[in-house]
């Protein structure tokens, strides 16, 4: 039985920080990190004591990770950053609520002594002599540890300890991976059994040693269960000290999602049940377990199903079925055309999911040149006189600041010229839409139209259905946020982030057809008015083009994957070593080159013009990671460790720009290359030089790594693969949490009437005379879910009493 975790993290906002600054404010950005490993940065917010940062990240993890922690840092452009404080959740504190934290959390002190990390491996013994009782602790290496000297590595040393005696180890230097291999004896003194703890230190020339972390074995422990294997380096027990009000604080919501998965034999009767759903007559739509499980759903938690239940359907190739079957329903329940797919039902929501899911890589094609355009030109825009900044222009005159008519006018022409490009790129992108985009399109039109005719509503109603998707939850979004749609790395400035925000608001009008043009208070965009005019007809025309599409089976049954594999799903400029630099300064060693990745091949040229490239098969890698800024003396590097035909290995080091790209690279290989078998378990997070691993300082290339990999932790988006049994597995938790509601609403007789007549009020087309049939068409749906879970429920409490009774019989680890 296979095994799922991930985090969802929100860093929403901060309050009353310090000021780190002369200026009496502060530049902070977040870091995020779980156990050692930073997984996300926030953009800074400069000069601000409470920020606003609003960024969400999904987090793939291990199942054993053990806490999360997020530092908050000032930015300063000289020197190092100033840490201003840190929250740290344990792990058992997120899980210990299923709705999760969300809540504002005091920042505390960074203390030194309780930033620990890493593990050390101890094999103990207890033997008996002529002499008495011996304990014999053999400590052979520590790894990950943290670092304490500015070079980025460490001086350690282990000290032994057993009632009133101590043992030390020698000193090795510089490094965050030493080997000891030294074994210390202690014999036993007269009194009390004593426990064994071994402390971890940072050896200096100057000032008092740096404390690196403990292990304590009770002296049950040591006499039934000798300590053998990597113990996990913890802080010096501590008093509970106050969170440090001064530091402020900062709102954070974070969810832990944990699950056992079963062998998918036990979620098919599940998987039929939906898919029959979207397979059966519309007559008996009202009656489908899809309606039941709509009903017990509550909004909140419509968008992780909306998710599930599009990636599920993908799988099976039944997406347009699906997404058909829910236009039907919202259709039919909707009277009033002007409210239609308004609101966040689950029909709106699985198509918003859909086309995040499926059509990411068109998203990007379309508006990627100019987003970027936007960002490195960052022109001043403002057609709003109330937010005007005269003399933020970079116009030189002898007359002075320049008037309110020609900064409109200025920006108008710079609006134009960003928004041209825009729509040219919109209405000729048809060929390059995902045909499952377009088939689901035209399946909408062709509801919303034999639901409202034209000849009773407006002509642009069936093109609103289908703007009101791709315009104004797609494209419009996606322009005003590029980083929440993987189009940019970082956050927009103030600047850039009003100029977006102006370029979506007149995307979204052109997707509302000018409907509301002239109406509401935002009257100061008026100049552009005509621009928008033009741009509607040729909307009118894309949309019509886009929707003429024949109808294409999809490839169901064994889809693991949103895109094909030959799709790019990551590209961009990094810095790549030289395979065996001779001599060479080490910022000489790495050379600029444009790099692509697909789920074929990781490959790379001078720049994206260039005719020949070189590749590197995905199925090649065996581990990805980072490497330790102290091997090159350079930050934000990775290294891809493939395995040849031969067998041997060899290790590419790429150089990123910053922690977020690292991260995103990072996380695009794991997930490319996870299907591949012979995963290294282990690996160096320093570089072969000087012949001997700048990490562990071992003299054989070929030695074993020194530091576990982290195949595990990527970070969730939309190229995330599919998953058939785990999507089934969330459906299956979310009927749990609606079981009584689902027993109440349906299999109650005085509900059920209730529960039909409120359906056909709202336009389903069940008549006066269908009304038995369909009460007991929907009574048998919920009794099969009902027995569907139940199976479930023995199948999930089988497979965990044979882990505990398999824990019962495994020697009882410390």
């Amino acid at each position: 039985m296979a095994k799922s975790s991930s985090l969802n993290v929100r860093v929403v906002e901060g309050r009353a920080l310090p000021a780190k600054d002369v200026s009496g404010s502060s530049d902070p950005y977040c870091i995020v990190k779980v156990d050692d490993e930073v997984v996300a940065r926030t953009a800074t917010i400069w000069r601000s004591l409470s920020p606003f940062w609003g960024e969400e990240y999904t987090v793939h993890l291990p199942l054993d990770f053990h806490h999360l922690a997020f530092y908050v840092l000032d930015e300063d452009t000289v020197g190092h950053d100033d840490i201003i404080g840190k929250i740290s959740l344990s792990r058992e504190a997120i899980a210990a609520d299923p709705r999760g934290i969300d809540s504002w959390i005091n920042l505390s002190r960074v203390d030194p002594d309780a930033e620990v990390q890493g593990e050390i491996r101890l094999s103990v013994q207890m033997m008996d002599d002529v002499r008495g009782r011996c304990l014999r602790c053999h400590v052979l290496q520590a790894r990950d540890l943290a670092p304490r000297d500015i070079s980025g590595t460490s001086d350690p040393f282990a000290r032994v300890f057993w009632g009133s005696q101590s043992l030390e180890t020698s000193t090795i230097k510089k490094t965050r991976f030493p080997h000891w291999d030294e074994v210390l004896e202690l014999r036993e003194l007269p009194g009390a059994p004593s426990p064994l703890r071994v402390e971890l230190w940072d050896w200096d020339m100057v000032g008092k040693n740096d404390f690196l972390g403990m292990v304590e074995f009770p002296p049950q422990v040591l006499q039934q269960n000798p300590p053998n294997g990597w113990f996990r380096l913890l802080p010096f027990p501590r008093a509970e000290e106050d969170a440090g009000r001064n530091l402020g604080a900062l709102r954070l919501k974070v969810r832990l999602n944990e699950d056992r998965v079963l062998p998918s034999p036990y979620y098919q009767p599940l998987t039929e049940l939906l898919m029959e759903s979207v397979l059966r007559p519309a007559e008996e739509d009202a009656a489908s377990p899809l309606v039941v499980l709509e009903e017990v759903t509550l909004g909140d938690c419509r968008q992780d199903l909306a998710t599930k239940l599009v990636k599920l359907f993908l799988g099976q190739g039944l997406a347009g079925p699906f997404l058909d079957y829910l236009t039907r329903r919202e259709v039919a329940r909707t009277t009033d055309p002007n409210t239609l797919f308004r609101s966040n039902s689950l029909a709106s929501k699985s198509m918003e999911q859909f086309m995040k899911l499926v059509g990411m890589p068109y998203l990007h094609e379309v508006l990627k040149p100019v987003v970027n355009r936007v960002f490195e030109e960052k022109k001043y825009m403002e057609l709003d006189p109330g937010k005007m900044e005269l003399g933020r222009t970079r116009r030189i005159s002898f007359k002075g600041m320049p008037s309110e008519e020609h900064v409109r006018e200025t920006s108008l022409g710079l609006l134009t010229g960003y928004l041209g490009p825009i729509m040219d790129a919109i209405v000729g992108s048809v060929g390059c839409c995902p045909p499952a985009m377009r088939l689901a399109f035209k399946q909408l039109h062709q509801r919303v139209e034999e639901r409202f005719p034209q000849a009773e509503h407006e002509q642009d109603l069936k093109y609103l259905a289908i703007s009101g998707f791709l315009f104004l939850r797609f494209f419009a979004p996606a322009i005003l946020t590029p980083k929440l749609f993987d189009l940019r790395d970082q956050h927009a400035d103030p600047q850039t982030s009003r100029s977006l925000l102006l370029l979506a608001k007149a995307v979204q009008s052109i997707g509302n057809l000018g409907q509301q043009l002239g109406q509401g208070k935002e009257l100061w965009m008026a100049p552009l008015y005509p621009f928008l005019l033009q741009s509607i007809s040729r909307v009118r025309d894309f949309l019509d083009r886009l929707v003429n599409v024949e109808a294409v089976g999809e490839a169901g049954g064994s889809a693991r994957a949103l895109v094909p594999p030959s799709v790019t799903v990551r590209e961009g400029y990094l810095l790549k070593r030289k395979e065996e630099p001779a001599s060479l300064a080490t910022r000489f060693a790495f050379k600029k080159r444009y790099f692509w990745l697909s789920g074929e091949t990781l490959s790379y040229s001078k720049s994206p013009e260039w005719q020949m490239r070189s590749s590197i098969p995905v199925s090649h890698i065996r581990a990805v990671e980072r490497v330790d800024e102290g091997a090159f003396q350079l930050p934000h590097v990775m290294q891809v460790v493939t395995q040849d035909d031969a067998g041997a290995l060899h290790t590419t080091y790429l150089q990123c720009k910053n922690v977020n790209e690292l991260n995103q690279w990072l996380s695009a290989l794991r997930k490319a290359s996870a299907p591949n078998p012979d995963k290294l378990a282990a690996c160096h997070p320093g570089a072969f030089r000087g012949a001997r691993w700048t990490c562990c300082l071992q003299a054989e290339r070929s030695a074993a790594g020194c530091s576990r990999t982290h195949s595990a932790v990527t970070l969730g988006d939309w190229s995330d693969p599919l998953d058939p049994d785990a999507e089934t597995q969330m459906v299956y938790r979310q009927l749990l949490l609606g079981r009584d509601q689902l027993r109440m609403k349906f299999l109650e007789g005085s509900n059920m009437a209730t529960t039909l007549k409120a359906d056909t009020g709202k336009g389903l087309s069940v008549t006066e005379g269908d009304c038995p049939d369909a009460l007991a068409q929907q009574r048998t749906a919920a009794t099969r879910l009902l027995e569907v879970l139940e199976d479930l429920d023995r199948a999930h409490e089988e497979f965990q009493q044979r882990e505990r009774d398999h824990a019962a019989s495994s020697p009882l680890r410390p």
